[in-house]
């Protein structure tokens, strides 16, 4: 299989705004797109239905990929567009189809008032899945909406990139998850931004008199370790500005305020084999319901 970014689509506005960040995506990595619309035979009854018939909704879901393409295609020029009908369970047939991609592209519903997204059963399961970057695109993303305002203030897609923000775990910093966010950020020629969380002193939670010095100290060895385990990608990626921010608290409420000004958050997925079952964990799963900009879960060891 060659190297794709592929989208599940079923026609939905969210799935549509995630066909069109793909083809953004594909063109700042020139690959092919690939769309992907995940047919689920209805159960007997329902097929026998005149209006909810088998053959009506092949037909359907046919459809949607063609016209879909079509569109890119015209908005896109230059980017190659495919499009492909599985047929199957639709989390198993996504999570199938992101390992033989380079990324999967999912669509969400967003929520009303400050922001966020609504990921579905589907969506998650992918997400606790899948052992390739899959990326969650809110419905209604615009491209300005991930870049800079243009000098006048007015959104455009022709102004710089806004940040890549990445959430780090220093204690186990993992090449895969930093070398995606360094080259996400590289492909739009934009800063880094890494994002690390310490845990306040135990005097917080029992209501002690703080002690500023160990406070200090504290602060002062995470961000030490935040920038030994950055010091090779600084080597490796010189063009990349790095704002490293280590920070006190909750990680994902650091990594959701810093949504609101990023282009993309990159957050990390440990992959286990276990008997429990596979999951995003609270940080990822906090992410993933509350950003305000697209989040790429990228699994690794």
């Amino acid at each position: 299989m060659r190297r794709t970014v592929t989208v599940g689509l079923d026609g939905s506005p969210e799935s549509l705004a995630a066909a069109e960040w793909a083809a953004r995506e594909a063109r700042l990595r020139a690959l092919p797109v690939r769309l992907v619309n995940v047919w689920e035979p209805a159960p007997q009854p329902m097929a026998q239905a005149p209006l909810l018939g088998a053959e009506t909704h092949q037909h359907w879901s046919e459809r949607v990929p063609r016209e879909a393409a079509e569109g890119l295609r015209a908005r896109h020029p230059g980017v190659d567009v495919t499009t492909e009908q599985i047929t199957g369970r639709p989390a198993e047939a996504l999570v199938k189809a992101a390992d033989e991609a380079e990324m999967l592209v999912l669509g969400t519903r967003g929520l009303s008032g400050a922001g966020g997204f609504m990921v579905g059963s589907v969506g998650l399961s992918v997400a606790a899945r899948a052992e390739r970057p899959v990326v969650y695109v809110r419905a209604g993303e615009q491209a300005a909406d991930e870049h800079l305002p243009d000098p006048a203030g007015i959104p455009s897609a022709a102004a710089p990139f806004r940040p890549v923000v990445l959430g780090l775990d220093t204690s186990r910093p993992d090449d895969t998850l930093i070398g995606f966010a360094f080259e996400a950020a590289l492909l739009r020629a934009t800063a880094l931004r890494v994002v690390h969380s310490w845990n306040e002193p135990p005097y917080i939670a029992y209501g002690l008199p703080p002690d500023l010095k160990m406070t200090a100290r504290l602060a002062a060895e995470d961000a030490s370790s935040m920038t030994v385990a950055l010091r090779a990608w600084r080597e490796k990626y010189p063009s990349v500005e790095i704002v490293e921010d280590s920070l006190s608290g909750k990680p994902a409420n650091h990594l959701v305020d810093a949504s609101r000004e990023a282009s993309l958050v990159v957050v990390g997925r440990r992959i286990r084999r276990s008997a429990l079952g596979a999951h995003i964990g609270p940080v990822g799963h906090a992410v993933l319901h509350h950003a305000t900009a697209p989040v790429a879960v990228v699994p690794h060891q």
